[in-house]
Order: C-alpha cells, then structure tokens, then sequence
C-alpha cells in the first residue's frame, strides 16, 4: 500500500512541488507567529533573566519592569542593614529620547546600574568593558539597535537631551521586542540624563545650508557640545528616585523569611523573587495588552489557512485518481485500507512540507536577532508542538478527502 500512496503523491511532480509550497507557508505561518509569541514574551523579562538577584525590592505599585514608582534611595541602606542581606545594588530605569547625528529623535530606555557590581549585568557584550561606561556620558547599547538610532561602524555618538552619549559596547541578546532600544550606562550618567530630560527641552532650527543646529533650553549649549567643556555627572544623593534595589542573600539564608524583614524594614515596598518579577512582566505583557492573544490569533489563523490547502490538494489528489481507487475496492479492498493509503500519503506531506519550513523559520530568527534586534523563538519544545500541529492538519485534512473515496460505487471502473 505504501507504493500506492508514493505514486500518488509524486507522479506529478511539479503539481506536488505547488502543494507542498502551500504546505510550507502554512506551517511557517504557524511557526513563526508561535515563535514571535515565545521570542516576544521571552524577551519582555529578558533583562530581568540575566540577573543575579536572590530578591528584587520594587514599589507597591510596580505594573511590570519598565511601569513603575520610585523608591527612594536610602533604601539601599536599610537593605544592607537586614539581617541576612550579602549585598545590595541599586538599578536605574530611565526614559530618555535620543537624538542621532541626523537630528532624527528615536525613543530610548536607559537603564542605570554599578559598572562594578555583581547582580545586574549577566549578559554577553560582543565589543567593549563594562569598564568603559565608567567614563562620563558614555553607554552600551543592546545588539540589533543601530539602525533604530542611526548608529553604524562610522558613528557612535548622540545626545540624550542635550547631553553627549556616546557608544563604547554592544551587549547581545538583551533587547526586549516590546520596548525602545536599550542603553546601559553607569548610575551617575544614567541619573543626569533622566534629569535632564524632566528638566530640558530641545530645540531645532534648520539653517539655510540645511544643516540641523539644535540647543538645549535647559542648559542653553548647543548638542554634541565637547565632553571637556561639561560638568561631570553628580553621584547619587540620598533624595533621588530610585526604580529597584537587588538583593543577594547570604549563603543559607531562608528567602520568605529575609522577604519578611524586608517588607517590615522598607515601607511602601513589595520582595520578589527573580522568577516572580519576571512572570509578572510577562503575563502584564501577554494577558493586558493584549499582545498574547494577537499573535495567538495569528497562529490559529495559520493553521486554519494550512487545513483549507491541504484538504483542497488531498482532496483534488482524490478526485484525480477516483478510478484506481474504485478499481481497489472492485478487487475487494476494505474502506480501511483506502483510510490507509490516504493517511499515508498526507504523513509525507506533512513531514515534506515540515523539514523545509523549520530550516527556513530557524534562518528567519537567526537574522532579525541579527540585524534588528527581534526575537523569534524557535525552541524543541516550539518546533515538537508544530510538528505535531503539521501531522494533525494533514491528517485532518486527509479523513476529510477520504469521505468521497468511501462512498465511490466500484461500478465506476466499468463507465466509459
């Protein structure tokens, strides 16, 4: 039987190479709006992942990682005063708007942190030190986000409300597909422009060369003003606004219970776990916005179009060779083997129109992680999940093509 079905499927090749093209979109369809979910909601807490805190201490009224209230920052104080608390760090959240060599503004999401510190900067940097953002009005910007800021191999400077910034590394893998392009900066530098941003307004004046001349307002010098002739970014002081305080505890210490002392110790406050912090960044993303059941709706929406163009080829393919199949059952062939041969035949289309599709989505990840910073997560648990999507398409499709092979009169050999 199994020869059977092969020569149905290929005894012409350029129709099968049009329906297994059909297949292929289908299931990339599929695959690629599933990954766009996982790579979205992944990426949502990616710069959470990549911490070393035990516990994070966030504002009562934090809505996700980048929705938040200030703390204030003596509480980095109390912190390391609690019994059971090794080490205590503070972390900077910012919105700031980047303006490139262009004068072109792009949103940006600075985030401050101790370029010495041990629990906030897990990830990988293909160029430059976290060393190096030690350095007044410097930052290290998430891979993918060049073009967004119009940065290329020639230029890596900007402003951030009239303030210079310029680039000294690349960290990989670390921007979130729901925000503005990451920069990551010392707690100094990432604190003066926040300052500046409450406190700035930027204005632009096209000359008649063409040529943008832009001022900051708020300390009336022009952009990209040399670092030399600027005033050093202040340290912290004990009245600003902080975003979050990471905690790392001490070797055996019970964690509900430092939780316990943090909460009495820090008014206003809630201790989460790592896990827990990043689980509520993404369900804020996935299940408020709205985001999660979009992309899921794509999903299905793939595997609807995938069942419609596998039903309509089997059931052509069927149509096609309706005589053989009636002379089957003249010979005596039972309707379950005709089940058989049909089954067997939308299996190979599926795993056919399966391998190629994944090669191709897997490729498609590789390069918008690349070149634009998006993450479509193609993971052996995604790409098991949809190989079992394709088979159940396939086979749906097939039991439904089946039904006129069942009902074929054998009489219809014999009809000119």
């Amino acid at each position: 039987m199994a020869s059977i079905a092969r020569k149905n499927l290929f005894e012409d090749i350029p129709r099968f190479l049009v329906a297994q093209a059909g297949i292929m979109f289908a299931v990339s369809l599929v695959t690629v709006q599933l990954g766009i979910l996982r790579g979205f909601s992944r990426s949502t807490a990616i710069v959470i992942d990549y911490a070393r805190a035990d516990l994070w201490v966030a504002s009562k009224e934090m809505v996700a990682f980048e929705l938040t209230s200030p703390l204030p920052a003596d509480y980095v104080n109390k912190s390391m005063a609690i019994t059971g608390v090794d080490r205590a760090e503070i972390l900077l959240v910012r919105a700031g708007r980047w303006r490139g060599a262009d004068g072109k503004l792009s949103p940006a999401r600075i985030f401050g942190f101790n370029p010495d510190g041990e629990l906030f900067a897990g990830w990988t940097l293909s160029d430059g030190s976290l060393q190096a953002i030690k350095q007044p009005y410097t930052a290290i910007i998430a891979s993918g986000v060049e073009k967004s800021l119009g940065l290329d191999e020639n230029n890596r400077t900007g402003s951030i409300a009239g303030l210079p910034v310029t680039i000294v590394g690349t960290a990989e893998d670390v921007q979130s597909n729901a925000s503005s392009p990451f920069l990551f900066s010392s707690l100094e530098t990432a604190n003066t422009y926040g300052d500046a941003e409450i406190n700035s307004s930027i204005n632009c004046v096209r000359q008649p060369d063409g040529n943008l001349n832009c001022t900051n307002s708020f300390k009336n010098r022009p952009l990209g003003q040399k670092l030399g002739d600027l005033a050093s970014p202040q340290p912290l002081s004990l009245s600003d606004p902080i975003s979050y305080i990471l905690i790392r505890a001490k070797p055996g210490q019970n964690l509900p219970q430092l939780k316990q002392r943090l909460l009495a110790a820090l008014p206003e406050t809630q201790i989460l776990t790592q896990a827990e912090i990043a689980a509520i960044t993404r369900n804020y993303w996935e299940v408020r916005t709205g985001v999660g059941f979009i992309l899921g709706l794509g999903a299905t929406v793939g595997f609807i179009v995938g069942m419609v163009v596998v039903g309509q080829i089997l059931y052509a393919s069927v149509a096609d060779h309706i005589r053989e199949f009636g002379t089957l059952k003249a010979m005596g062939a039972s309707n379950g083997v005709i089940y058989r041969i049909i089954i067997e035949q939308s299996l190979w289309m599926a795993i056919l129109g399966y391998v190629p599709s994944i090669g191709i989505c897997l490729t498609l990840g590789q390069w918008t992680q690349m070149t634009r910073g998006i993450m479509i997560l193609i993971e052996p648990s995604t790409a098991a999940a949809v190989l079992l999507l394709t088979v159940v398409m396939c086979m749906g499709s097939a039991i439904f093509a089946v039904q006129k092979v069942t009902r074929v009169d054998p009489a219809i050999v014999f009809k000119a």
